[in-house]
This record gives structure tokens, sequence and C-alpha cells, in this order.
């Protein structure tokens, strides 16, 4: 009974302490997603312990960055995704081969880190082969370009 005792004012300690240290705390700490939503007015440790745990359960935060919902930004622009960018850089003969095919491991990268949806992909990358002559203009083509020329058939998702 002494254990019980002790585990209930340990953990209510720990809850409180957790709880006022916590209250300090910026709720971007979370993150966006379902959880973020669900505990949006609470700042305690163990709130934002919850929030970040349903985010990272229901992985909903990709969705919500690429429609701008549950919480979350959509980015600015398509070209400042700088992850992408260096993609598109380093794989731009690669990337070039599985747009002209409409599939690839380099394709469906590209579409990661652009945050389109999965059930898009096939969609956006059907679209990336009708009009691959416009995204890789010439054989000059810097990556710059090619992000710019990419812009529209990501944006419209």
């Amino acid at each position: 009974m002494k254990k019980v005792v002790v585990l209930v004012v340990v953990s209510a300690f720990m809850l409180s302490a957790g709880t006022s240290v916590a209250a300090t705390l910026n709720q971007k700490n979370t993150g966006c997603g379902l959880g973020s939503m669900i505990f949006a007015d609470q700042n305690g440790l163990v709130s934002q312990t919850f929030a970040v745990t349903t985010n990272g359960t229901f992985g909903n935060g990709t969705f919500g960055i690429t429609s701008g919902t549950s919480n979350c930004d959509r980015p600015a622009t398509f070209a400042s995704n700088q992850k992408l960018q260096e993609f598109v850089a380093d794989n731009m003969d690669n990337l070039a081969r599985d747009i002209a095919r409409g599939s690839g491991e380099y394709l469906n990268t590209l579409a990661v880190l652009a945050g389109v949806p999965e059930g898009s992909r096939a969609d956006f990358y059907g679209r990336l082969q009708a009009n691959f002559s416009n995204i890789y203009t010439s054989d000059k083509v810097t990556h710059i370009d090619v992000i710019k020329n990419l812009e529209p058939f990501v944006t419209y998702l």
C-alpha cells in the first residue's frame, strides 16, 4: 500500500511540475497534425507529449502541410523547399529519365519532397510525363529552371 501512495504522490508531483514548467513552452513544440488540434488549448508537458504522440501515430502531418490544414502552414512556394532544390540539383539526369517514362524511384522521391498526396501521385506522374518537354526544355536546362517548370504541376494539387 505504501508503494501505491508513493507512486501516486510522485506522479502527481511530476505532472504538476511538468505542467508548470511546460506552461511557458511554445505550442509549436508539438508540430502540426491531429494531436495539435485536439490539445490546442493545453500547454502542459503531458498534453504536449500526447499531442506529439497523436501527430506521430496518425501521421497526418504530411497531409496537413500539403493542404494547409490541421494547424499546418502550407509552404509559401514550391521553390522554397530546400531539400527539393538539392534533390533536383543532384539528380537532374535520373529525374529526367523517370519523368520521361512516368515512373521510378527519383520521380517518387520528388513527389514525396513536394508533398504530393499518395492518392494524387499517379496523376502527378502522368502530368509530368505529358509535359516533359516543358520541364526539361533543353539539354542545357538548369535545376533552377526545372524547379520553376515543375511548380505549376505541384501547385495545382
